[in-house]
């Protein structure tokens, strides 16, 4: 009788090494071990390797619910009739006040994403010690962190919604050349950085009609300068040993002679986002009087359920996520080409 034959299914292998089963010196010596067996499994899980800062620049206030905008009001005075002056005392010409309401609307646009997992991939989870759920809200976290860095800084172009760094209301300018001829930091003295710091922070200042709540205390610069102004030292007078120039920028700046704390932080944004492609240093006010976003719904897990043609569950994770909203532009300050 003749023999039957079967094709058996050959499991796909990865491309580079051979996937070896048994230990070949181990099978010579009439000894069998899984390759496996002879490996030391290292636990930790690497994950992509980014950042996001976007909870540091900016105040962000949830609650609202599944709205499509939010609003906020402003007012503007006047005084109309009687002494230009102000001098009162003429009979039928007492000046009165005026109060002109405005409204701003802000969009708020959904963000969504979804997972999907087998079932079969969840009973292997008490197999190779590791919960496939887990490893999936991980991944849908960086995602909306990523979503809000983007969201913040830049804002959503294709929904036409702007960011921190590139409102169409600011004017940005270019900081004045040192004696270099240059204007990026690199070839500037630490006085004329520290110039460009004033100028920027007076800036704003002045177009708050020098309202002393009104001084910017917050500046973003790209990486590399942030990097050069804290590891480049310099020796500055009042100071027993050399300082960085991040340290002299922080101690001598015009905010902090009006007891103002200023940050400078880095911002990987900032690269190239001056015009020109140019990179840009932004100053402003960080308080959600002057700067804030709203976050009506924060990002959570909204709905699971089993899905039998696929033998898998599926789950939607959803956030309503309003548009930076810039309240006070005049003291909020673009300088390109540092």
């Amino acid at each position: 009788m003749k023999n039957k034959q079967y094709n058996l299914a050959v499991a796909p292998q990865r491309t580079g090494s051979p996937l070896l089963t048994m230990d070949a010196a181990a099978v010579s010596s009439g000894l069998a071990f899984l390759e496996s067996e002879l490996e030391k499994l290292d636990p930790l899980l690497r994950e992509p390797l980014t950042s996001t800062t976007y909870p540091r620049d900016i105040e962000i206030e949830s609650g609202g619910g599944w709205v499509e905008a939010t609003s906020a009001f402003n007012v503007e005075y006047s005084v109309t009739g009687g002494q230009a002056d102000g001098v009162g005392g003429i009979q039928n010409a007492v000046r009165r006040i005026q109060a002109d309401l405005s409204k701003d609307l802000y969009k708020v646009l959904p963000y969504e994403v979804s997972m999907s997992i087998k079932i079969q991939d969840q009973l292997r989870g008490s197999v190779t010690g590791r919960n496939i759920e887990d490893i999936y809200n991980d991944g849908i976290r960086l995602d909306y962190d990523k979503y809000m860095d983007i969201n913040t800084y830049l804002g959503q172009e294709a929904y036409g919604t702007t960011g921190l760094l590139n409102d169409k209301q600011i004017t940005a300018t270019a900081v004045t050349a040192g004696a270099s001829g240059q204007t990026d930091w690199a070839h500037k003295t630490p006085t004329e950085i520290l110039n460009d710091i004033d100028e920027a922070i007076i800036a704003g200042w002045m177009g708050a009609q020098y309202d002393n709540s009104a001084i910017p205390n917050h500046i973003l610069i790209d990486p590399a300068n942030f990097a050069y102004i804290n590891r480049t030292m310099v020796s500055v007078n009042g100071y027993p040993t050399p300082v960085s120039i991040m340290q002299y920028l922080v101690d001598h700046n015009i905010a902090k002679a009006k007891g103002v704390d200023l940050v400078i932080a880095e911002c990987r944004f900032c690269i190239g986002a001056g015009i020109g492609k140019k990179n840009r240093m932004v100053a402003y006010v960080n308080q959600r009087r002057f700067v804030g976003m709203d976050v009506p719904v924060p990002m959570s897990r909204v709905m699971t359920q089993p899905n039998v043609n696929t033998a898998s569950y599926d789950s939607l994770y959803m956030a309503n996520v309003g548009q930076v909203k810039i309240h006070y532009f005049e003291p909020f300050i673009y300088r390109d080409g540092i």
